[in-house]
């Protein structure tokens, strides 16, 4: 009879030694080490504890938000926050137009490779698209970030321009990751800024600073044309009977 009662009490106790280990459940304890890594330590003690170990540390950087704006912030950004401007566009482009004082680096330069391939790349650009266009057969510059870094330092506030506003968002990219934090980008690029809103230099307008080869000859000649039908239309409706003695002299086919 004592030693049922015995086991009776021993395992009483068992049991409420396990409810004591049940309820101490999940303890967190921190410790610091040097720096400003954190250490998290997860204590289970159902009849034991597991050894204490770091966790992974984790190192979460910030990056740069590119802003992108239109013609009329971007003028105010040069004139009240003094951003420098970027121009990315290609060296053709640039020279026809560009913003007064603004810095050049082209984000595609021309592509005088002679291999095979490329040769005969190029002369189907130019007897194409170079020939339409007036663009230039390009490749990526390898030392566009590299010739930015030699002129401003990654704290500078730049405010990067293309045509079309294609090029200078990729730019702005290959920045960010190089660690520039103020970039701003002008959407749609030169081609939507009104005539004299900025200070420019070159042969024509900044919006078409693009516009280049046989399609500026075309949009000339569609100009002529479209005149002389409204001119011609505008006749025959006003001076009917005028208009019928011409058809009447023209000589029969």
């Amino acid at each position: 009879m004592i030693e049922r009662e015995r086991l009776i009490k021993e395992r009483a106790r068992a049991r409420e030694r396990e409810r004591d280990s049940t309820m101490a459940g999940l303890s967190f304890c921190t410790a610091l080490s040097s720096g400003r890594t954190s250490w998290l330590v997860l204590d289970t003690n159902f009849g034991g504890s597991m050894p204490c170990k770091p966790l992974h540390k984790r190192s979460v950087g910030i990056r740069a938000e590119v802003n992108y704006v239109n013609s009329e912030v971007a003028k105010k950004l040069i004139a009240v926050e003094g951003y420098a401007v970027l121009d990315v566009r290609d060296k053709s482009q640039f020279d026809r137009a560009h913003i007064k004082s603004c810095y050049h680096v082209p984000l595609f330069i021309e592509n005088k490779d002679n291999d095979l391939g490329t040769i005969i790349k190029r002369t189907v650009h130019n007897n194409f698209a170079g020939l339409f266009f007036g663009l230039p057969f390009t490749k990526l510059n390898p030392a566009f970030v590299q010739s930015v870094k030699s002129q401003f330092s990654t704290d500078s506030k730049l405010l990067l321009v293309c045509q079309e506003g294609l090029r200078s968002s990729v730019a702005a990219n290959q920045l960010e990751k190089a660690g520039f934090k103020t970039l701003s980008c002008m959407t749609s690029g030169l081609q939507s800024v009104k005539p004299g809103m900025f200070d420019s230099v070159g042969s024509t307008e900044l919006q078409n600073a693009g516009k280049a080869g046989l399609v500026t000859v075309q949009g000339k000649i569609s100009a002529v044309l479209g005149t002389v039908l409204i001119c011609a239309y505008l006749f025959i409706t006003f001076f009917p009977e005028q208009a019928e003695k011409l058809f009447q002299l023209a000589p029969a086919s």
